[in-house]
C-alpha cells in the first residue's frame, strides 16, 4: 500500500527545513479552508489534474483518481488509485473523518490499519481550500502548504477555469512552479 494520494498523510513525511543561505521566505498568512463543505455532494470520483510532487506518489505515472463514499457511521471511505509504469493499477484504501461539525471543510484521513487509529500521527490533514459552486473542480491542501492537489470530476479541465483556480492558489501563497500535471487516459494532458 505504497500509493497514498492526498495530504492526509502529510504527517508521515518529514518536514523540510530552510537550507542555509536561502533567502528568507516571505511570510504568508495562515491557510484558510472554504467556509463549508457539503460532504454528500463531495462524494464520488475525483481525477487528479495536478499536484505538488511527493514521495508517496513517485510510482504513479498517470490516471490518478480518488473515490469517496459515505459510510453508515458518518466517516468517508477513500480509495486512491493510479497507473504504474508497468500499466498495472495500484490502490490504497483509507478512511476520512470530519474535523469540526457537519459542513466542515477540514477532514483527517488515515491509510494505516484501523487498530492504529488511536495514534494521532496516522491521521493527516485534508483541507478543501477551493471548490467551485458546482463541485466540479477542487483544490486540497493542509495548513503548512507542503502538499497540494487539484482535482476534477472529469479527466480534463477547461483551461480558463484551471487558470482562474491557479490564480487563486497563487494568491493563497502556493508556489505554482512546483505543480506538475497528471496525465489522464492514454497519456493525454489533463487541461484541454
Amino acid at each position: 500500500m505504497r500509493f497514498l494520494l492526498a495530504p492526509f498523510i502529510s504527517c508521515l513525511v518529514a518536514f523540510s527545513a530552510q537550507a542555509a543561505g536561502d533567502p528568507p521566505r516571505t511570510p504568508v498568512p495562515p491557510l484558510v479552508a472554504v467556509p463549508s463543505l457539503d460532504v454528500e455532494r463531495y462524494m464520488g470520483t475525483w481525477y487528479e489534474i495536478a499536484k505538488y510532487p511527493n514521495r508517496f506518489q513517485r510510482q504513479c505515472v498517470a490516471d490518478t483518481r480518488a473515490e469517496y463514499s459515505q459510510m453508515p457511521d458518518g466517516r468517508v471511505r477513500v480509495i486512491n488509485r493510479c497507473r504504474l509504469e508497468s500499466g498495472e493499477f495500484e490502490s490504497a484504501d483509507g478512511v476520512a473523518r470530519l474535523v469540526g461539525g457537519t459542513g466542515s471543510p477540514k477532514l483527517e484521513v488515515r491509510f494505516a490499519p484501523a487498530w492504529l487509529s488511536f495514534i494521532p500521527a496516522v491521521w493527516g490533514d485534508y483541507w478543501v481550500i477551493d471548490i467551485d459552486d458546482a463541485y466540479r473542480l477542487v483544490a486540497v491542501s493542509e495548513p503548512k502548504r507542503d502538499y497540494l492537489w487539484v482535482l476534477s470530476r472529469t479527466p480534463t479541465v477547461d483551461p480558463a477555469r484551471y487558470a482562474a483556480l491557479l490564480g487563486r492558489l497563487g494568491a493563497m501563497g502556493f508556489d505554482l512552479d512546483r505543480l506538475e500535471t497528471t496525465p489522464q487516459g492514454n497519456g493525454l494532458a489533463p487541461v484541454r
